[in-house]
């Protein structure tokens, strides 16, 4: 594959100054304009102060990670010298950099923009949003303007998305919003885009306009809409909580009951109970909403209710980093309560794979009758990316063993319903309460196949042997590591979740370099428990030299690997600072590998 051409955009500020709505209006116009887009809004726990930025990235192909160095940088906040700086040290050489015209620029800001080779454009963004729009809010609408002015795209599609976000304020503000848009536009145009000598990915509309962007929370919900489910509780949790919301939204439209609880433990409880009278349902929180949770999944493990928890990963422990990235949580939702029984870990790597994560648990959560995790975090919760409406299919639903009212009716009047009835697979028939001859106790103590509670010590060994066998069956439903990249590579890296999109595009872009005689794959894993062992075998026969890639500082998929399977990465790549690993960093450990196996070979 050629290299692709990109544009990548940072638009930074304080909290409330709209870094974050005014990165997601650009990327609603680029992808527009026909541009594939990928965009992550990093910000601070805070609701106002602080430094927050959104990073977009634009190319004629399909992006799934943002690029480590940006072509602009729109400062709202350059008084902030630190991090102004630093956002500074982002820009390619030749970069634009953008402020109000109207701030005195510290000497330190102005030498951190020469050395990097970067313009320094000050633009009337506060001068223009009191004169026009009425009030100096209206800066950042400004400076959205400039940019898509100096890129040459259309003022028509960044009218109609301004007009779009603010109509359900009022006509005039939406007006008024439109109006100070397009004197930045016209600014731009007239001012910088002389100045940008970049250039812009080719435009394909075709292609690109009857796609949809959406983030990975936003996925998980629609397939597990489309999966059947219709019972949702929560506890709002960031990153975990967009899941609940797009549920909350339209939930009477949808035909959905949810529930904001007061904690973690009722949400998981009150899926629980949900499920075992029939619903499918589910919950989602992040790493400490999940350990409160983790004795509910216990409950729903005995009394085989399936369950779908969402476990949107971020930096811990305790509050850890409220609102960065982290794949720490993989050893502990194997794990998860105390005790040994079932349960299935999902760890999907794109928005479509979120879809079909959604989709997916609540189909092996009925088949197995058990609870199944979906680990994700917020990179890929968060990310908006371009999508194909075409990777959002209508699903089967599998009901698993479900016992129908006239199974039922024909039980004899001395026959018993056995809800946790011995079988060779593990899974018992289920049959919804409401029915007179399905009537049975849901113990969480220990039970016999009627589910009356006994310590007898060969109905325990039975009853441990029989849900334990669930993980035997549901292994052949899960699906193997894919290798993604030309075969027969010289290295492959191993990755797991969230950091497939780096790990791919560092698999391009260390190709596409001519100067690299080498080649590189990746070997990726979005099912992680009961662990494809088979499956995984026979992928690493292919594997010549392997790096693993993750975000925890433990290398916790790398632990589970060799406990699995008993192979070892020859290295291992671990960033912990809440940030999202680059592309560009991993082909620098790529190069640093393949030159030390040179040596030693």
């Amino acid at each position: 594959m050629a290299q692709k051409n990109k544009i990548s955009i940072k638009i930074a500020g304080a909290q409330g100054q709209g870094a974050g709505s005014g990165g997601q209006g650009l990327a609603k116009v680029f992808k527009r304009a026909g541009l594939h887009v990928f965009g992550i809004f990093d910000y601070m726990s805070l609701i106002k102060g602080g430094h927050s930025f959104f990073q977009l990235t634009l190319s004629d192909q399909e992006i799934n990670a943002n690029t480590e160095k940006f072509h602009i940088v729109v400062s709202f906040d350059p008084q902030n010298v630190q991090e102004t700086v630093g956002d500074i040290h982002t820009l390619q050489e030749g970069g634009l950099f953008i402020v109000d015209d109207s701030i005195n620029l510290k000497p330190e800001i102005e030498a951190a923009v020469n050395e990097v080779g970067a313009k320094l454009c000050k633009i009337p963004m506060i001068k223009l949003g009191t004169e026009i729009g009425g009030n100096k809010i209206m800066a950042n609408t400004v400076a959205l303007g400039a940019v898509v002015g100096l890129t040459g795209t259309p003022f028509e599609i960044l009218e109609n998305i301004v007009a779009e976000n603010f109509a359900k304020k009022s006509k005039e503000i939406a007006d008024k919003n439109v109006a100070v848009a397009k004197a930045g536009f016209d600014f731009g145009s007239q001012n910088l885009k002389s100045e940008f000598n970049f250039s812009m990915p080719q435009s394909n509309k075709d292609k690109v306009a009857g796609k949809m962007l959406i983030n990975g929370n936003e996925a998980i919900a629609m397939g597990s809409y489309a999966a059947g489910c219709r019972f949702f509780s929560a506890y709002p949790m960031t990153p975990g909580t967009s899941v609940f919301e797009w549920f909350t939204k339209d939930n009477a439209k949808l035909g959905v009951v949810t529930k904001h609880v007061e904690d973690e433990i009722a949400a998981v409880c009150m899926a629980i109970g949900a499920a075992q009278v029939g619903a499918r349902a589910m919950t989602s929180t992040s790493g400490g909403g999940f350990c409160l949770m983790v004795e509910g999944l216990g409950l729903a493990g005995i009394t085989e209710v399936p369950i779908v928890v969402v476990d949107a990963q971020r930096g811990g422990p305790s509050t850890g980093l409220p609102t960065r990235t982290e794949q720490a949580d993989l050893l502990f939702a194997v794990n998860s309560s105390h005790g040994e029984f079932a349960k299935i870990v999902l760890a999907p790597g794109t928005v479509e794979q979120c879809y079909e994560a959604g989709v997916r648990a609540h189909n092996l959560a009925a088949k197995y009758q058990t609870p199944v995790i979906i680990l994700t975090d917020l990179l890929m919760a968060d990310h908006l990316k371009d999508s194909s409406k075409e990777d959002y299919y209508i699903p089967e639903v599998d009901l698993g063993k479900v016992v129908s009212k006239e199974e039922l009716d024909k039980l004899g009047e001395d026959e018993k319903y056995l809800r946790f009835k011995f079988t060779e697979d593990g899974v018992s028939p289920r049959a919804l309460q409401g029915h007179p001859k399905s009537v049975h106790a849901p113990a969480t103590d220990e039970h016999d196949e009627t589910g009356h509670i006994t310590e007898d010590a060969s109905n325990r060994l039975q009853m441990m042997e029989k849900r334990m066998k669930k993980l035997e069956s549901a292994v052949n439903d899960i699906k193997g590591p894919e290798f993604h990249g030309p075969e027969n590579a010289d290295l492959t890296l191993i990755v797991w979740g969230s950091t497939y999109g780096a790990a791919l595009e560092a698999v391009q872009l260390f190709n596409s370099d001519e100067a690299n005689k080498q080649k590189i794959n990746l070997l990726h894993f979005t099912e992680v428990w009961p662990f494809p062992v088979k499956l995984t075998e026979e992928a690493l026969k292919k594997v010549k030299l392997s790096m693993s890639v993750e975000q925890n500082y433990t290398s916790q998929f790398c632990k589970l690997l060799r406990a699995e399977t008993g192979y070892v990465p020859n290295k291992l790549i671990n960033k912990y600072d809440g940030r999202q690993i680059t592309p560009e960093e991993i082909v620098r450990e790529v190069q640093k590998l393949l030159s030390e196996s040179l040596v030693a070979a």
